[in-house]
This record gives structure tokens, sequence and C-alpha cells, in this order.
């Protein structure tokens, strides 16, 4: 599939999916990110890696960028400071080269796309999950819930 019709694809999945959804696709995008740029640092690609690495920055300011502090208390003051972090480990990542840091990125925000993608199943009603599922999640304080219709989400 080539990028366009990739993009075409994940535009029109996007604006169906609820707010907890877009969290989940955006920590895709991610982690698509972290794994271009781990295959552009095991090839010496430097352009590529840096290439995904800013994308991964890009994504990161949007994340910061909706975050709903009013609403979403402590734990959008959580993930703004967990996107502090990982900003800093992606910018050192871009500089060093980092495979470690790259692979620290992946596993992290794998583990925080595991818990949305369990309240997005929790808020559906999905009988997959109980109703605990996100508060047994070890990235539970992280989460937070959608704020309704105003677009934002608080978390």
């Amino acid at each position: 599939m080539n990028d366009s019709a990739a993009s075409a694809y994940q535009q029109s999945a996007a604006r169906g999916a609820s707010p907890v959804g877009m969290v989940v696709a955006l920590y895709d995008t991610l982690l698509r990110d972290f794994h271009r740029a781990l295959a552009a640092q095991n090839s010496g690609n430097v352009e590529a890696r840096v290439f995904e690495l800013n994308h991964a920055l890009t994504v990161i300011a949007h994340l910061r960028s909706v975050l709903d502090h009013q609403r979403g208390g402590q734990a959008a003051g959580r993930l703004s400071r967990l996107y502090d972090v990982t900003h800093a480990m992606i910018l050192e990542a871009n500089i060093s080269g980092s495979r470690q840091t790259l692979l620290k990125l992946t596993e992290m925000y794998g583990s925080l796309r595991q818990a949305w993608e369990q309240a997005e199943r929790q808020l559906s009603g999905s009988p997959a999950t109980g109703a605990s599922a996100l508060a047994s999640s070890p990235h539970s304080a992280e989460p937070g819930l959608p704020s309704g219709s105003s677009g934002r989400w608080s978390a």
C-alpha cells in the first residue's frame, strides 16, 4: 500500500473514531515512527532515522497540545510530564542514534497504547474487558477519560 492510500485510509478511519480511539491511532503512529527509525538506524540511514523521529516529535507535540488540564487533572499533568520526558528521549535518540532509547520508547508507548485501547473497550461497553480493566492496568493513572463533545479529550 502506498503512503497516500494509507494516509487516506487513516484519515477516513479517524473521522469515525472516538476521542480515545484517536489517542490509540496517534500512539500507533508513534510506534510506526519508532519502528521505522529503528530500521533506518539498523541500516545506517541517518536521514530516514531523523525524518521518522522528527515526525514522532510532531505527534508528541499534538498529543501535548490537546491535553485538557482543567478536566484531566492529575492524569493530564502526568501525561504532559510523560510527553516532556519522551520528547527529550526522542531528541537524544535523534542526536546519538541510541538504539536502546528507541527500544525503550517503543516499549513505553506500546504499553500506553494497550492501556488506551483497554479504556476504549471499557467506554464502548465491549464485553472483552471488565469494568475494572483500566483500573487494573499498570498505566491506569495515565490514560484519563474523554471529555465529551468538545472534540478535546481530558487526560
